[in-house]
């Protein structure tokens, strides 16, 4: 289990291995649902994770990986469905609204 302070969240990472285009647009479509709250929302490969992500979202498959390549506490969201994924919702509304979630 992992807890988010979605407070304190200013960068979020959308991982993904083959640089397809649906994280792409997972990325996107974050960046707009969080650009009114002061938090940086970008797409990465799995071992380019930059060192100062508040929370890495990746896709399920991929979670073991993205833990051992960002920095120990780093909290990593792995989600099943690339929109619409009610992990992911649950750590927007936690940004959005300033609260702590526990996934």
């Amino acid at each position: 289990m992992v807890t988010i302070d979605g407070a304190s969240v200013k960068k979020l990472i959308v991982a993904c291995d083959a640089g397809m285009g649906s994280s792409i647009m997972l990325a996107t479509t974050l960046k707009k649902q969080l650009s009114e709250n002061g938090v940086t929302v970008d797409h990465s490969a799995l071992d380019q994770i930059p060192a100062d992500a508040d929370v890495v979202v990746t896709q399920n498959n991929l979670a073991d990986r993205a833990r051992a390549a960002v920095a120990e506490g780093t909290p990593v969201v792995p989600f099943q469905l690339f929109m619409g994924d009610p992990d992911v919702a649950r750590v927007v509304d936690a940004i959005k609204n300033g609260t702590t979630v526990e996934l």
